[in-house]
């Protein structure tokens, strides 16, 4: 489901772009330095190419991240500033869920969608806009508002096996497309600017603290 290649018939390695192991180790060791992170395996696989989402919304590169692991989904034509994205995006969660006092399992929409936001302003900041994923210019501040106003919050409590936290997240049924995802990116930029901060000190931050200017009561 999350981008790894399925059949078994292909030598994966030469599937895989060819500095993969050396990138992913340098980029690693300067990630955990930079924000005092935990250390934690890493696998590496090659991604599906027939799964049209992976190949449209990231360029056929994917990740998967827990508190004490990481998976990380690769294809041939990614490029080293690809491979030190994806890992800095997907190592950040992991920071993320060791520094935010929530249990994973109890995680809402707002938490998730906040989760990547932190994450991919992460890369930001440590690979350079050029680097942000492509989902980042898909609307313009006035759509964002309105997707954080109309969808992110009066859903912010939806728990993570319900249905509707993917379609919201990702832009199923009759969302727009990556919705949770580009939200999150907003309220964390606008949050991070607003308070001159870096992707660090935010790691423990309540995912309330960035929408708290979208629950006071207008005047």
């Amino acid at each position: 489901m999350h981008g790894m290649y399925k059949s078994a018939s292909e030598n994966v390695l030469e599937m895989l772009p060819i500095n993969v192991w050396e990138t992913v180790e340098e980029e690693y060791s300067a990630l955990q330095k930079r924000w005092g992170g935990p250390q934690v395996p890493i696998f590496i696989f090659p991604a599906d190419g027939t799964n049209s989402r992976i190949k449209r919304e990231f360029n056929g590169k994917s990740g998967l991240a827990f508190s004490d692991k990481l998976f990380l989904f690769f294809s041939r034509h990614n490029t080293r500033g690809e491979i030190k994205a994806v890992l800095t995006h997907e190592y950040n969660h992991v920071c993320r869920l060791k520094k935010y006092k929530k249990n994973e399992s109890e995680f809402t929409l707002l938490d998730t969608v906040i989760l990547e936001g932190i994450a991919e302003n992460a890369v930001r900041e440590h690979c350079g806009s050029s680097s942000l994923a492509g989902w980042t210019n898909y609307y313009s501040d006035e759509q964002l508002q309105k997707i954080v106003t109309q969808l992110i919050i009066p859903n912010q409590n939806l728990k993570r096996n319900e249905r509707k936290h993917r379609d919201i997240l990702y832009g199923n049924r009759f969302v727009p497309k990556m919705a949770g995802y580009c939200a999150g990116y907003y309220l964390v930029k606008q949050y991070l600017e607003s308070n001159k901060l870096k992707t660090k000190s935010i790691l423990g931050v309540d995912s309330m603290e960035f929408v708290k200017k979208y629950l006071r009561p207008q005047e």
